[in-house]
């Protein structure tokens, strides 16, 4: 064409087919994006999956933490309700009983957060679309742990109660004749129990009790409702997002 001085119609059919490649190039482009964003995709819900699994399991185990919490403060509201009562004492097995009931079960939420922290170690979570959703999920992890150290302050003040059965004042062995616990573990009933009746005449484990008290509403109002909120908002999240 140049030859034969047609050099415009050589321009045009150049142009055209450096159109044809960039079309070509494009497309190429549109295809492997469309699969890169398929396997994100794919990748996304399969951890929306497990995301929701793990957090229905945390759901049943903070619902059974609560019940547990609830049943420690009644107990220990009954015990300060015997306190009061001069006229009526409860019997040694029926103390015995109320102690057991009220101060054995430690409180302590053990989430499953297996794929979660896997996922933020290995910067997966970015693979989550939903920002309201990383964002609540991230959140998660530093809220669990201020959870564990309110109920390292339960614990406490549970220790401080059964401390009183370190001394030579009270039984412990009293309370396992009468609860079932020593014949549980193997242990023959002492043919003469020591009374812990008396604890209901003492000022330091009232005082005691009533920390017990003030912990244990504070870790369920201040602490359990507000995450079984969040669990369940990023809950319905999950499911929101699950195609």
């Amino acid at each position: 064409m140049l030859i034969e001085n047609k050099f415009s119609k050589y321009l045009i059919y150049a142009i055209g087919e450096i159109i044809l490649v960039v079309i070509g190039i494009l497309i190429a482009l549109a295809i492997n994006n469309s699969n890169q964003n398929r396997v994100i995709q794919k990748k996304e819900q399969t951890y929306l999956n497990g995301l929701k699994a793990e957090f229905q399991t945390s759901k049943f185990k903070l619902s059974e933490l609560i019940k547990i919490n609830k049943s420690n403060f009644y107990g220990a509201k009954k015990l300060l309700e015997d306190i009061s009562n001069k006229n009526e004492s409860p019997s040694e097995k029926q103390f015995s009983e109320l102690l057991l009931n009220t101060f054995s079960s430690d409180i302590s939420f053990n989430p499953n957060n297996s794929l979660l922290s896997e996922m933020i170690s290995s910067g997966s979570l970015k693979d989550i679309s939903n920002t309201n959703l990383r964002i609540k999920l991230t959140n998660w992890i530093s809220t669990i742990e201020d959870i564990s150290k309110q109920e390292s302050e339960l614990g406490i003040q549970r220790e401080k109660v059964l401390d009183i059965f370190r001394t030579n004042e009270n039984s412990l062995r009293t309370i396992f004749d009468l609860t079932g616990i020593s014949q549980e573990i193997g242990l023959q009933k002492m043919e003469q129990s020591v009374s812990n009746l008396d604890l209901l005449k003492s000022r330091k484990f009232e005082n005691n009790i009533l920390m017990f008290i003030l912990t244990t509403n504070a870790m369920e109002k201040a602490h359990y409702e507000p995450l079984m909120k969040d669990l369940e908002s990023i809950m319905e999240l999950i499911e929101n997002e699950i195609k």
